[in-house]
């Protein structure tokens, strides 16, 4: 039975039962709806079924004030405590129970098909909920006796790790995601220098002993530096004027020496 702390859940509820006095059985062939007075039902009321912990419990109660009629506790299903007709699947056999622990059969049935397919799935489905509950309590329970993996080391059993000791493997060369990449340098050699820009910057006539440096300026004037032979051609321009001597005369130009730009 079930215990005083489990709480009560109902399982099913239908409005509509017809209740009947039933003969008793005659032989185990088992019952039958038609040897029932179904035009005439002896109750007509609600049927409700609750599960307290594993026992389920058809309660027949009053439509309008809830009041008990009769109740049936069923502790297993299909069992004594309900069962099937013969001839008709709408309508099924209780066992009900009072207080003082009396017995009776009665006959209940549905008017609608789909109500008897309810009240008969909302039992299965209890009463398998039970059988699932009853297998993991003894599995639990139950002693392991099967053999047991041990995992440990043996006397003397070393274990070797080797860490760090992989082959390396070679990374990828990274993919250029345009069309031509750029070529590496060649081995040891050098880049070469980019070519002087020739911007303003005019080349002087070589003569036979001296040179000349032409340069244009931004008032279109025009200067000729005598250089020293002996000296760099890109010498220092400041310093040009000093270096020619005072008393030396003063050479006027030759229309041949001039680059005319």
């Amino acid at each position: 039975m079930a215990s005083e702390g489990e709480y009560e859940s109902i399982l099913c509820v239908k409005p509509d039962v017809n209740v009947y006095r039933i003969p008793p059985r005659a032989s185990n062939r088992g019952y039958r709806a038609a040897d029932w007075k179904l035009d005439t039902p002896d109750w007509m009321g609600r049927l409700r079924i609750t599960a307290k912990g594993k026992v389920a419990y058809i309660k027949l109660e009053d439509k309008v004030s809830g009041e008990l009629f009769a109740q049936a506790p069923v502790q297993e299903y299909p069992g004594i405590a309900v069962e099937t007709v013969s001839d008709s699947s709408r309508y099924f056999v209780l066992r009900i129970q009072d207080d003082n622990g009396r017995s009776a059969f009665i006959g209940v049935g549905f008017a609608d098909r789909g109500d008897a397919f309810d009240f008969n799935v909302a039992l299965q489905d209890h009463f398998k909920w039970v059988k699932q509950e009853n297998e993991i309590s003894k599995s639990s329970q139950a002693p392991d006796t099967g053999p047991k993996l041990d995992l440990g080391f043996k006397e003397g059993q070393t274990i070797t790790l080797n860490i760090g000791q992989g082959k390396k493997r070679d990374k990828p060369r990274p993919q250029s995601s345009g069309g031509l990449g750029l070529l590496p340098p060649p081995p040891g050699g050098k880049i070469a220098p980019p070519p002087l820009s020739n911007h303003n910057t005019v080349q002087p006539s070589v003569g036979a002993d001296t040179g000349c440096l032409l340069e244009l300026d931004s008032s279109n004037s025009n200067t000729v530096v005598q250089s020293n032979p002996s000296s760099d051609l890109w010498g220092d321009f400041s310093s040009s004027a000093s270096s020619v001597p005072a008393s030396a005369p003063r050479q006027e130009p030759s229309s041949g020496n001039w680059v005319e730009f």
